[in-house]
């Protein structure tokens, strides 16, 4: 039996945040991976002499008072290095138009956007409006949604004259906003906008929450923008890692928590976790589950019979997306048409594809060749219950697909490619343990989004939620944000109660 105050499911950024704040708090911590390397979702994967970024390949939040660099400054640790994307990405609509780069240089960014999308900027005024608001909201550290009276009072802590305007618009969508602008018939715009937000909440413009959307659509221009990570997204989760050394917190890889119970007689959760080889049993008073929800029906069976009504809302959470991920390598010279890191464009045979390209030198592939990773979404439900000769075949299709979609927009030889492979959400399930495989969090609409989502306090004493699911939501700020927030909440039930970074 391994007792600790702390114990946090899953090396990801959300858990390896929280553990790291709390460890750098006094508090003991025991951080629990089933993986045999950090980085969750966020973390990366070497085939041959390249490095590839597992999911995310941009980050936000490293500038000066961005969340990262809050959290770095308090932990005494170095910011990986980065450096900013601009354009952070070029959006090609392949509807004869001009492809759209998105600077990040705010002038630039609003001529470029007058020039593509002329008489649109009533409704990009109306998002810096509220992405203003919620800025200043989000820097005031508030608890959302409130599960009882201190979360309260961190939201009037939070709340600014400008929260109380905005505020009207929760239960809105980025279409209420476009409607209010006279904008709601403007095809060519909506197209732009739902390749974007469907990227960062996985909703289109009919359904992200508009205080959500707003700040997705404002977080590429100064003083914020998107950065590059140089030798990978696994320098960010190495950063954390020193921290949590320095610290003395208890870091396990290579077990899988099993259960989730909660010991009557000491008054404490248990954890059962297993190895390859072994079994173990761990104790303490709280518990950080960074994990999507939605496996607690697997990890916590008896407590949530219970509380049935806890146990009804996991099992009526709307699906997220899965996603195929094509990983490849090629030489910098044969890939063409290119001056950006991130390309987003419209294809004939998938809604979007979402493209990262490596610099040449920033470690992911030897000088002279960079890798490219290129996503789309998909139904989870579509890649599971196969035999295996239909799985293959289906994958296999899907990457001649992908192929030729990337040899066309970029014009590559086909014959130049040095490695390709394809992830599916199959794939994405044995790496992450996330069930279905899949990516990102619960769809940002008004029904999910603050004050109407889940909470990070849940109906059990010393059971708390953290990550992509959660309030703000997804990428490495928002789920870092997160990290942030739980643990306010549990230094706040220790009597530390007004932590801030």
């Amino acid at each position: 039996m391994k007792k600790s105050e702390v114990i946090v499911v899953g090396a990801g950024i959300a858990g390896l945040t929280s553990a790291a704040i709390l460890s750098k708090q006094g508090l003991s911590v025991t951080l629990i991976e089933s993986h045999t390397q950090a980085g969750g979702c966020a973390g990366t994967f070497k085939r041959k002499n390249y490095i590839f970024d597992v999911g995310a390949t941009q980050v936000a939040g490293l500038e000066k008072g961005g969340i990262h660099s809050r959290i770095f400054d308090f932990l005494d640790i170095p910011s990986p290095e980065a450096t900013i994307l601009d354009p952070a990405c070029i959006v090609d609509l392949n509807d004869g138009g001009n492809p759209i780069p998105i600077w990040y240089e705010k002038s630039k960014w609003i001529a470029e956007r007058e020039m593509q999308f002329p008489g649109s900027q009533r409704f990009w005024k109306l998002c810096t409006l509220i992405h203003q608001s919620n800025w200043i909201f989000a820097n005031n550290n508030p608890v959302l949604p409130i599960s009882n009276f201190w979360d309260f009072s961190q939201l009037l802590k939070a709340l600014v004259p400008s929260n109380l305007v905005t505020g009207i618009l929760l239960k809105s969508t980025i279409f209420d906003l476009l409607r209010i602008c006279g904008l709601s018939k403007n095809e060519r715009l909506i197209k732009f906008l739902n390749l974007q937000l469907k990227l960062y909440s996985q909703e289109d413009v009919y359904s992200t929450a508009a205080l959500y959307g707003s700040t997705v659509l404002q977080m590429c221009q100064q003083p914020h923008g998107l950065w590059h990570l140089k030798k990978s997204m696994q320098s960010l989760s190495e950063s954390l890692e020193s921290s949590l050394i320095k610290t003395g917190v208890n870091l396990i890889f290579g077990q899988e928590v099993n259960s989730i119970t909660f010991d009557d007689v000491n008054m404490c959760w248990q954890l059962s976790a297993n190895s390859k080889k072994k079994s173990f049993i761990y104790q303490a008073k709280d518990v950080i589950y960074t994990a999507p929800p939605q496996s607690l029906l697997k990890h916590l069976k008896d407590p949530l019979e219970r509380k049935k009504n806890y146990k009804n809302r996991l099992n009526n959470l709307p699906d997220p997306s899965g996603a195929l991920v094509f990983y490849s390598a090629l030489k910098k010279e044969h890939i063409k048409k290119t001056s950006s890191n991130h390309y987003q464009f419209v294809s004939k045979e998938f809604c979007s594809l979402f493209v990262s390209i490596s610099d040449d030198g920033d470690g992911r592939a030897p000088k002279g060749e960079v890798t490219l990773i290129a996503s789309i979404f998909t139904k989870t439900k579509d890649w599971f219950d196969l035999d295996k000769q239909t799985y293959l075949k289906k994958k296999n299709g899907f990457m001649k697909k992908i192929s030729l979609e990337l040899e066309s927009q970029f014009d590559i030889d086909p014959e130049k490619w040095l490695h390709r492979e394809l992830a599916t959400p199959l794939g994405f399930e044995k790496w992450t343990k996330r069930p279905n495989g899949i990516v990102g969090g619960l769809g940002q609409n008004p029904d999910i989004f603050g004050l109407f989502g889940l909470s990070s306090r849940t109906p059990f004493e010393g059971l708390w939620l953290c990550g992509d699911s959660i309030y703000p939501g997804e990428g490495t700020a928002g789920v870092s944000q997160s990290a942030l927030m739980v643990s306010r909440q549990i230094l706040a039930s220790k009597g530390i109660e007004n932590f801030s970074l």
